[in-house]
């Protein structure tokens, strides 16, 4: 007897056979579902990271732990007569020698002569937080003789320091708070700012008023301590915080100063990102 053959099954339109299960194909509203779903989940994680910026937990936890925190457990007037203590007692003292040692005299000095930050044609020049004196000498050393050089810090201990280890009649000095300057709008085409912010809790109001005090198209020099091991500790021992490098340049933006250019002492800062923050900023 013929046997007849059997009659091929069919598979449903749009469906590929695996063994004896038959799978599926997505069908493209749900690959639509999927990918917003991808996007929605992303975005959540974006918004927690910036949450987490603002309130300043975007620092790992060891960071964290190593900083100083009194800064965020006392009024400002408390803590900025804490610093100011700290700078006029025997901390202040060696400040010079620190800043020897670190090599950042050093490496600073290099920096301005090689004119990464050109101080040629300023004619007005304030240096914030002279403290000991470690930058405004080297803009007494390259910038033109004719310029006008303001030095200004909170402690008035530092600034005896400085005039005493510069021995030089041209700067100006002035005891004054970053947060509330006591010049007039407009006044300053160049701006050195070294290791000052770290000691407002708020960047805002410090860089605020420095861009107040600037001409538009002044540039500045803006060193400050970074959220990172190294950082954490030089907030233990000078007794300030940290700042992320993204979160403050994006506060520099909103307060007109652009983020012209990221300075490095060497090409060894550089690869592993030592040093800390340093950068020119452009007034718009």
């Amino acid at each position: 007897m013929t046997k007849l053959a059997s009659p091929k099954s069919k598979t449903p339109t749009g469906t590929k056979t695996h063994g004896t299960k038959i799978l599926r194909k997505k069908s493209l509203p749900m690959k639509r579902r999927q990918k917003t779903a991808r996007q929605e989940a992303r975005s959540k994680r974006a918004e927690r990271k910036k949450a987490r910026e603002e309130n300043g937990e975007s620092k790992n936890v060891l960071n964290r732990i190593i900083e100083h925190r009194l800064m965020k457990e006392v009024s400002y007037e408390q803590y900025r007569d804490k610093v100011r203590n700290v700078y006029d007692g025997p901390q202040g003292a060696i400040l010079a020698a620190c800043s020897m040692i670190s090599l950042h005299t050093p490496l600073g000095d290099r920096m301005f002569r090689e004119r990464q930050f050109n101080l040629h044609g300023a004619k007005n020049i304030l240096d914030v937080g002279s403290g000991a004196g470690q930058i405004v000498k080297h803009v007494l050393k390259y910038a033109d003789p004719t310029a006008d050089v303001t030095c200004f810090d909170l402690s008035h201990e530092m600034l005896r320091r400085a005039r005493n280890r510069l021995k030089d009649e041209r700067p100006r000095f002035v005891v004054a708070d970053l947060a509330s300057l006591p010049f007039e709008d407009n006044t300053f085409d160049t701006v050195t700012c070294g290791y000052l912010l770290e000691h407002l809790p708020d960047p805002r109001h410090g860089l605020a008023e420095l861009a107040r005090v600037m001409v538009p198209g002044a540039q500045m020099l803006l060193l400050t301590t970074e959220d990172n091991f190294s950082g954490a500790w030089t907030s233990r021992m000078w007794c300030c915080r940290t700042y992320n490098r993204e979160e403050l340049r994006r506060t520099c933006t909103e307060l007109g100063l652009r983020w012209d250019e990221e300075l490095w002492f060497t090409k060894m800062h550089k690869v592993f990102r030592a040093g800390g923050i340093c950068v020119r900023l452009v007034k718009e």
